[in-house]
This record gives structure tokens, C-alpha cells and sequence, in this order.
């Protein structure tokens, strides 16, 4: 029997509904009881900047409401009518049945339902999501399996050299996918690819995922997120994947990944080459402009890193601020619990792409429990107020509480506005530089110093 944590890092995994409405006119329905879409709809994308309903999301989600008379004598009868009388008013390519944990426990059967109605032509899938079986991420990774496996489903494919597919995110658990996949779209591209990104507004929808079989390879930018789907993929179609852990940020990161896709799908070098440097060339000569404010400011820049967020993401943004922002990393706090024996490897990974280290406490640790891993940040800090703490809106209280400065980075964040704001790729590098000088003067620091903040 597990115990309690507090301040949670991500829903359960009925959240795969928000999955299912980041695929342009893919609509989900829930066969969950009364609250429990909205109740994930509410922590996973307005706790994400205040990312909104958008097409049939919020709201705005179909749910059987099962209640007590299902439990006892099943609800799939009821589904059964439910679905068809959402296939009737609602317009969408896609839709998605998800369990809850009462349908769960009873054993409704939401892919047999669904089956049913796919066998007469509608584009109907089922996914056992009650949130008993995992977090948010494991939500994700079973609604893009069944979309793989039922939707996609068993076809020959017909590969075209340079069709790659890319698993990168999972929305809005990261609050920055929208903007993330626009530049990874943008990069591969840039190198000579043709990419489907599958979610968000850059996806062309429903038609990717039918053209996913015909990809040369599938891409995985993340430690552990996608490859299940990767690995489904190369069995159902002999689609090879290859795997990053990581998501890029900044230009050494950015171009090694480059460099290394291009080598795996056989891309002429010379162009892949031009395009790195022209991307190096703009993020250098915008690097170097702000070398006088670095020179001005330098001793009311932070210099200490502190990063709370999910294994992709933290390990790009540790490798940026360390290696090209002369960062110390004080602790690397991995907050998507990912599976034990994944762990090794997310370390590994870690020391692979960061420079130097230091003597982290452990680097990374592997933490869920925002108290644990805030005690642990008030502990290491031993009063310094040069740090920068990477994290949610709990980390905003703890860097003001002991006179530092946050930024964020990780769910839950309920005091900003996310559109496409994005860490990845060169454009992502820049961003997350401007953020990280920018906080200085929203902390405070430049106008009201002696009040705000006691420097040392």
C-alpha cells in the first residue's frame, strides 16, 4: 500500500483524454463518472498556463456520468447508446473512448463497444484509461498505442525515404508541447525531412497518423515517453526508430541532435551542414548582444540551478544552462516517475550530455513528492540567494521564500499564460535565455533591491 505526496506533478491516466484533443478534430469520450473529465481537464491544461477547451476539449467533453445504477449492472448498455448518439451530434475524425476507474473496476469493456461501431465504418477506438493503471504519461502512452493498433491498424506499408515521424511530448503535460513541436517540426524540416509531427496545430490530424506505417523511421525525443510506440511500430510495420533521450535546447545540444538524425536516416551532409550553420550564425549573433547586459548585471545573475520537471525536459534544459550559460547544477528533481528500469539510462543520459555535473545530491533524483523535493532545494541551498530554481508554481513561493529567483518549466502552473512558448531547438535556447535575465528585474532586484531581496 502506497502513501501520500504532496503537491502532485500530474493527473492520472484518464488525462490520455488531453492526448486525444491535441490531435487536430480528434475528440474523446469518457465512460468515467460525474467530474472526473473535468477534474483532469482542469489540472492538466488550465494547471498548464491556462491552456484552454479548444476543439471539443474542456467542458465541452462527452462523459457517461456513470453513478451507482451502472456500477451495479454494467455500463456498457448505456455507452453503447452514448457513443451513438455522439457519433450523430458531434463532427470530429476521430473519437476515443476512455475508462475511468468505475468502468475499470467493474470491467466495462470499452474496446469491445468501440469495435462495434468501428465495424460499421466510424472511426472509433477504446482505450482502458482508469486511473488506477499509471500517471499522465502512462495515459499518453496508451491512447497513442491504441490509435497505432486499432485506428492505424494492421496495413502494408508503402515507405518514403524521408518520412519520419516524431514522438516527442505529451500534451499539455509538458506546457510548452504546442510551441516544442513547431520547432523540432521546424528543424527537421530545415535538415531535409519530411515530419509528422502527429499533435497540435502543425499536424494535418487525422491523415498523419493513417500515413505513420509509410514513415522511413520514428524519432524519440524523450527517455522513456513514445517508445512503446516505437517499438509497436517496428513490430507491426518493421519501422525503425531511432532514440534521443533527450529534447534539444540550445545549439550544441540542438546540433549534435541533428547531426545524429541525419546520420540514421542517411541525409547528405552538405546541406544538413548549411543548415546548423545558419542556425548557429542567428543564435550567436543574438547570444553575443546580450554580452554588455551579462557584463552589467553579472552579480545580479544567478548562478546555481535547481531544475523540478519530467526527464526530457530537465536533462535538455540542465545541458543549455550548464554547458553554454555557465550554470552549477546544485539538484535535478525528475518529477514523470518514470519506470525503475528506465532510470539507469535517464542517468546515464544526464552525465552524457552535461558537462560537469558536480556533487548533486543525488544527480538527478527521482522524486514526486513536491514537499520532499522542496526540503531537499531549502537544505542544499544553505542560505544562498544566488540560485535559479527550474520548476512549477510552487516553486515561484520556495525561490520567493528564500530569496531567489524561478522560472517556469514543470506542471502545475497557475500564475502564467502559455501560448507557444517554447525551450526547444535554437529558437527555444534563445527564449529560455530571455526568460532566465528577464527574471532578474521581475524579482525585483534592479529597482527595489534592499526590499525585495538580501544579496549576499
Amino acid at each position: 500500500m502506497g502513501g501520500y505526496i504532496e503537491q502532485p506533478r500530474f493527473s492520472c491516466a484518464l488525462a490520455g483524454q488531453q492526448t486525444v484533443l491535441a490531435i487536430p478534430r480528434a475528440l474523446p469520450v469518457v465512460h468515467a463518472g460525474p467530474g472526473c473529465s473535468g477534474k483532469v481537464f482542469a489540472f492538466s491544461a488550465t494547471n498548464a498556463g491556462f491552456q484552454g477547451e479548444g476543439y471539443g476539449g474542456g467542458g465541452a467533453v462527452s462523459s457517461t456520468n456513470t453513478g451507482e445504477t451502472d456500477v451495479v449492472f454494467g455500463g456498457e448498455p448505456k455507452l453503447e447508446r452514448f457513443v451513438g448518439n455522439a457519433l450523430r451530434v458531434l463532427d470530429g475524425d476521430l473519437f476515443v473512448i476512455l475508462s475511468g476507474c468505475t468502468s475499470g473496476l467493474i470491467g466495462d469493456d470499452v474496446v469491445r463497444v468501440a469495435q462495434q461501431y468501428a465495424r460499421d465504418g466510424h472511426p472509433v477506438i477504446g482505450a482502458e484509461t482508469p486511473g488506477f493503471r499509471g500517471n499522465s504519461y502512462v495515459g499518453h502512452e496508451i491512447v497513442v498505442h491504441e490509435i497505432i493498433d486499432q485506428f492505424v491498424g494492421d496495413v502494408t506499408p508503402a515507405v518514403r525515404p524521408g518520412l519520419v515521424n516524431v514522438f516527442a511530448s505529451v500534451p499539455p503535460q509538458n506546457p510548452f508541447w504546442r510551441g516544442d513541436l513547431a520547432e523540432i517540426k521546424r528543424v527537421l524540416e530545415g535538415i531535409g525531412l519530411q515530419v509528422n509531427i502527429l499533435f497540435g496545430a502543425g499536424s494535418a490530424g487525422i491523415s498523419e497518423w493513417r500515413d505513420l506505417p509509410n514513415a522511413q523511421f520514428n524519432l524519440v525525443l524523450s527517455p522513456w515517453v513514445g517508445l512503446d510506440a516505437a517499438e509497436l511500430a517496428e513490430k507491426k510495420y518493421g519501422t525503425p526508430y531511432l532514440h534521443l533521450p533527450f529534447l534539444p535546447i540550445g545549439p550544441e545540444l540542438t546540433g549534435k541532435t541533428l547531426r545524429t538524425i541525419a546520420d540514421f536516416a542517411g541525409l547528405p551532409a552538405g546541406p544538413v551542414e548549411e543548415f546548423i550553420a545558419h542556425e548557429e550564425l542567428v543564435f550567436y549573433d543574438y547570444f553575443v548582444s546580450t554580452a554588455d547586459f551579462v557584463a552589467d548585471y553579472r552579480n545580479m545573475i544567478p548562478s546555481e540551478l535547481y531544475v523540478v520537471g519530467d526527464s526530457a525536459y530537465a536533462l535538455g534544459a540542465t545541458a543549455f544552462l550548464v554547458n553554454e550559460l555557465g550554470f552549477v547544477p546544485e539538484g535535478i528533481y525528475l518529477t514523470d516517475d518514470p519506470p525503475e528500469n528506465r532510470q539507469s539510462d535517464i542517468r546515464q543520459a544526464l552525465s552524457d550530455i552535461v558537462a560537469d555535473l558536480g556533487d548533486g545530491d543525488p544527480v538527478p533524483r527521482f522524486e514526486i513528492d513536491g514537499r520532499a523535493i522542496q526540503d531537499s532545494i531549502r537544505t542544499r541551498l544553505h542560505g544562498s540567494t544566488k540560485a535559479l530554481i527550474l520548476g512549477s508554481t510552487w516553486e515561484d513561493y520556495l525561490a520567493r521564500e528564500t530569496g531567489n529567483l524561478s522560472l517556469h518549466l514543470s506542471l502545475p502552473i497557475t500564475n502564467d499564460v502559455v501560448i507557444d512558448r517554447s525551450y526547444a531547438g535554437y529558437r527555444g535556447g534563445l527564449r529560455l535565455m530571455e526568460d532566465v535575465y528577464t527574471s532578474i528585474f521581475k524579482a525585483g532586484d534592479i529597482a527595489d533591491t534592499t526590499l525585495t531581496r538580501n544579496k549576499q
